[in-house]
């Protein structure tokens, strides 16, 4: 093993040339004379505080750490951050968003008195900015703000609702910060303006439970920045960036993690971030107290590193912070079966300890950071990647990032132009710069996306530029690039998250240096482009999920559209394109073109019923994503259907036009006999049953709705949320507007036979087409099987989805599927399939349940060498007896049910069970949960 991108030696040289200005005031409200101020007086008594700020007793009628028995409520945290921001000449407070029930997320700056005034803030934070962009501040302008500015530091905690402990301890962080007189404070905030977030999820905490209201992990959010809780945060960290980041969590047990990280580490983290990262974990060390270090004698009360928190997805509260805004973002959590007292006293251990070293070390993390930039810009120019590194003394690097150069990413305007516009402005919403290309320009040699490679290729007028040469170089390429590049096989989320590939939008990218005429891009384009004629029409292209957002808004405004049901494009009457309709059709990035008088079928908003019965869950995956995406996005109204209504018929179930079964645990949702001949009755009439993943597929099979039939996965077969290459069949209306080959998104998901009886709409490749992305094992496994399949039945039809098309609301091309399926047309009577149950979908209910051991995620697979599997079978049985195990090409595959659905970092043992074979020295091969 290497060390980690190790830091310039040149760096470090001058680094250990720093003398610590602990007293150091920034320049503030523009006045030259700030620069000299003196540091804040200050007391050698560590126990001195300012009596005139409110304690946490005084507010709560309790203390915070020692003594505690309770944790804070949400009401307690809005209390106690008022009383101190009132009191307190060094706090100021805001409200960064509020939750999707209406909660205000608060904050509080805290500094000393001369940083928190309104000017010298805003000037703090410019300054702050200008360092992430070398083009523009100079070496001798960033080391004067190294010099003179504080960095920023922000405190969160609380983004999985019942992960509490966090919350209260930066609200005793915030006391200390306020209140204190001694020098360790005077220090902290003289060299720094710390943001404290106390709760990222109020709706979650309220309830006790890890997702927001919609069902969402926070968590894994960051990048889409669908939740508005996830949303406002990220406006806020734009306006203070952070050089450090806590996000404050608990688990299982009752000891700690703080960083060195577990790997994977994503290769565009920079080198300077990871290197603060694991001197801040040695400042844990030695401020933890408590038992320190978990070891044979200490098994409770005590802290470990290096062990299941990774920092690879882009999704998570220390990758993006790191990624996306340079800072050393770590991922602080506390066993939760410890006393509320000691889960708040370790977390405050930590916090108090972090800001301490950021504080001691302000100076050359602000050099760091600006070395970082003009890093990233160097790389950018010369079109290099990161390469691949391992931070785990024992691990090796499996899989180096490839020999690419790549100078230039292009988004193509040729289809799902309003999705290539929303992800424009999902780049431009992170600091990214975009351009539109006015002229069309040649790119000699390029590789598009889906492993392909062309020359020549003809930039149109109209597609996206995004250059690498720009500060936001290593973003870009965390967000854009075809393939993460996993060092090593170790995954408790997904292997994939390329925007372009969920979002199914045409992409390439170059190493060619090309400067094509472009502009930069200073607001999304869309809406009217001229003038109809008075009986006119204007229309656009429904082939991309905003646009199908689009058209869901107007039908729910009674605006009368029809659909060209073989270009897909849906037209407005001149009439009733108001200035409203054209600003939400600008907001989306559709764009609405003049044309003749409307023709086509006639769009109708759909009636949904939105199945809770056996097997869903409500308060999480897709039941959730679909109350977000359809209910809140999209607008629609959608009911509750029971088992007990689809058993006996209630107007509940057969008053819908539309019955969408999420993804569950159940393969019968509970009906019996009856209430299946219900549903294929139901949707004989004309009807849609729409079906996600697991159970969504498992019940319209045992209805006798589809011939499919689920494959048994192959002992080495390990598909970690990758993309794949499908081939789409347009005889289905499931595919308007999609191309012929399409890239879906797949997470272990069910394997299906394709239809004998319907349209398999999406069909993975069977020859040299076959692609896939990120972490894959044995998956041609998938060649030639379903993964979207359109089954008639009388009039209506069931759509069978294998996959999970609403995922965390981010995969676009999924979401424009399902709004084709609630928009299904018609079918003419000529086109309609008999109602009931023939010979192949008898056969197909009648075979065996594939049983599901992954709930709605994965089971959890430990690869290890065969000779390795006894003594690897001996570790599990003392955390599980429902382990399987099998053999194949010389490794042993360890496959633990996880009927619940649980990620490893919310897994009552998943943790420790890998702790506990690397304590054994057992040699994994892979571990996925």
């Amino acid at each position: 093993m290497r060390p980690f991108r190790m830091v310039p030696a040149r760096r470090l040289a001058r680094a250990a040339t720093i003398t610590l200005l602990l007293g150091m005031v920034p320049l503030f409200g523009g006045t030259p004379s700030a620069s000299a101020a003196q540091p804040t007086r200050c007391s050698d008594d560590p126990t001195a505080r300012l009596s005139t700020v409110p304690t946490p007793e005084n507010v709560l009628g309790f203390p915070l750490g020692a003594g505690q028995e309770r944790v804070v409520t949400n009401d307690e945290v809005r209390t106690y951050l008022g009383a101190v921001d009132r009191a307190s000449n060094r706090v100021v407070t805001g409200v960064m968003t509020t939750s999707v029930l209406g909660q205000p997320l608060p904050y509080a700056v805290v500094s000393n008195e001369r940083h928190v005034r309104p000017a010298a803030l805003r000037e703090i934070a410019d300054d702050v900015r200008d360092l992430r962009d070398p083009r523009r501040t100079s070496a001798r302008t960033a080391a004067r703000t190294a010099k003179d500015s504080p960095a920023i530091v922000w405190v969160t905690a609380n983004v999985h609702g019942g992960e509490k402990s966090g919350a209260d301890a930066a609200l005793k962080t915030l006391y200390e910060l306020a209140a204190g007189l001694s020098c360790a404070v005077a220090q902290r905030n003289d060299n720094l303006v710390t943001i404290i977030v106390p709760t990222q999820n109020p709706d979650g905490r309220d309830a006790t439970r890890r997702q927001n209201e919609f069902g969402f992990d926070l968590n894994r959010d960051w990048f889409a920045r669908t939740q508005q809780e996830t949303d406002g945060k990220l406006e806020l960290l734009r306006r203070y960036p952070p050089q450090v980041f806590i996000d404050a969590h608990e688990m299982g047990g009752r000891q700690y993690f703080f960083p060195p990280n577990a790997d994977p580490i994503h290769h565009e983290i920079a080198g300077e971030a990871v290197d603060w990262i694991n001197r801040i974990g040695e400042a844990n060390k030695a401020g933890f107290g408590f038992n320190g270090a978990c070891d044979d004698t200490a098994f409770t009360e005590c802290y470990f590193n290096y062990d299941t928190y990774d920092m690879f997805f882009m999704g998570y509260g220390d990758t993006v912070p790191t990624t996306g805004f340079g800072a050393a973002g770590m991922t602080y959590e506390k066993g939760s079966a410890s006393a509320v007292a000691d889960r708040v006293q370790q977390q405050f251990h930590t916090q108090w300890s972090t800001l301490g070293w950021a504080a001691a070390n302000k100076r050359e993390v602000l050099d760091g950071y600006f070395d970082i930039w003009t890093d990233a810009l160097a790389q950018g120019r010369a079109g290099t990647l990161e390469p691949n590194e391992v931070v785990q003394p024992t691990n090796e690097v499996q899989f180096p990032v490839p020999e690419l150069t790549i100078r230039s990413y292009f988004l193509l305007p040729d289809r799902q132009l309003a999705d290539v516009r929303q992800l424009v402005e999902r780049l431009r919403r992170m600091d990214v710069e975009v351009y539109e290309v006015q002229k069309a320009t040649r790119v000699p040699t390029a590789r598009v996306f889906g492993g392909r490679s062309a020359t020549n290729v003809t930039v149109p007028k109209g597609a996206y530029w995004i250059p690498m040469d720009q500060p936001q170089k290593h973003w870009i390429q965390a967000v854009m690039g075809e393939d993460p590049y996993v060092p090593f096989p170790y995954f408790y989320d997904v292997s994939s998250w390329s925007n372009p590939l969920l979002m199914g939008i045409n992409t390439i990218y170059t190493g060619d240096t090309v400067r094509p005429r472009a502009e930069l891009v200073r607001k999304v384009t869309g809406g009217r482009t001229g003038a109809a004629w008075p009986w006119g029409s204007y229309t656009y292209p429904l082939d991309s999920a905003a646009a199908a957002e689009f058209t869901f808004d107007l039908l729910g405004r009674g605006v009368p559209l029809v659909r060209d049901l073989t270009t897909s494009t849906v037209a407005i009457p001149v009439a009733k394109l108001s200035r409203t309709v054209d600003q939400l059709a600008e907001s989306l990035g559709v764009t609405l073109t003049p044309g003749g008088r409307p023709s086509g079928t006639r769009l109708d908003l759909p009636d949904v019923g939105l199945f809770q019965g056996t097997g869903i869950s409500t308060t999480s995956g897709s039941h959730g994503e679909a109350r977000y995406v359809l209910g809140k996005r999209w607008g629609l109204d959608l009911t509750p259907v029971t088992t007990a209504d689809i058993n006996d018929n209630t107007e509940a179930f057969t008053g819908r036009t539309v019955l969408l079964v999420p993804d569950g645990s159940s393969a019968t949702g509970g009906l019996t006999a009856a209430g299946q001949a219900n549903l294929r009755d139901w949707i004989g009439q004309g009807h849609t049953y729409l079906g996600l993943r697991n159970e969504g597929t498992r019940v319209a099979r045992a209805a006798g709705l589809t011939s499919t039939t689920e494959k048994t996965k192959p002992a080495d077969y390990l598909v970690i949320g990758s993309h794949l290459r499908v081939d789409v069949d347009k005889d289905s209306p499931v595919a308007l507007g999609r191309p012929a080959e399409d890239f879906e998104f797949n997470n272990s998901d069910p394997i299906l036979t394709p239809s004998t009886t319907g349209t398999n709409v999406l069909t993975y490749p069977t020859g040299d087409t076959f692609w896939a992305n990120g972490y894959t094992v044995g998956a041609d496994t998938l060649k030639g099987t379903a993964a979207v399949v359109d089954e008639p039945t009388g009039a209506g039809r069931a759509v069978l989805f294998a996959f999970n098309p609403l995922f965390r609301a981010y995969n676009e091309n999924g979401l424009h599927l399902v709004a084709n399926a609630l928009l299904y047309p018609t079918s003419p009577p000529g086109a309609r399939r008999t109602p009931g149950t023939d010979a192949a979908r008898a056969s197909a209910a009648a075979a065996p349940v594939t049983p599901d051991l992954g709930g709605g995620w994965r089971p959890i697979t430990i690869q290890v060498a065969a000779s390795d599997l006894p003594r690897t079978r001996a570790i599990v049985e003392r955390f599980t007896a429902d382990a399987q195990a099998s053999e194949k090409n010389g490794s042993a595959y360890v496959v633990i049910p996880n009927p619940q659905g649980l990620q490893v970092d919310e897994h009552p043992f998943a943790r420790d069970l890998v702790r506990a074979l690397n304590a054994a020295k057992v040699p994994l091969r892979s571990v996925v949960g």
